[in-house]
């Protein structure tokens, strides 16, 4: 699935948000999203996605909630 995709799925899971590193951790421990280098998702990765997508994802109390 795309990394936006899997940030979804991960925040659908988890009422209240999660920070970063932990959207990144469950992501490369579940392999929901494979990059095509095959590097781990990175805490950065998963900001940036969010950040880009204002919409669906939102920043609060250091930790990425859906909006939904």
């Amino acid at each position: 699935m795309k990394i936006d995709e899997a940030i979804l799925y991960v925040l659908a899971e988890r009422n209240g948000g999660l920070r970063t590193e932990q959207i990144a951790d469950i992501i490369n421990r579940r392999k929901l999203h494979v990059r095509k280098d095959g590097q781990p998702v990175t805490s950065a990765q998963v900001y940036a996605v969010a950040m880009h997508h204002p919409d669906t994802f939102v920043k609060a109390e250091g930790r990425i909630m859906l909006m939904i």
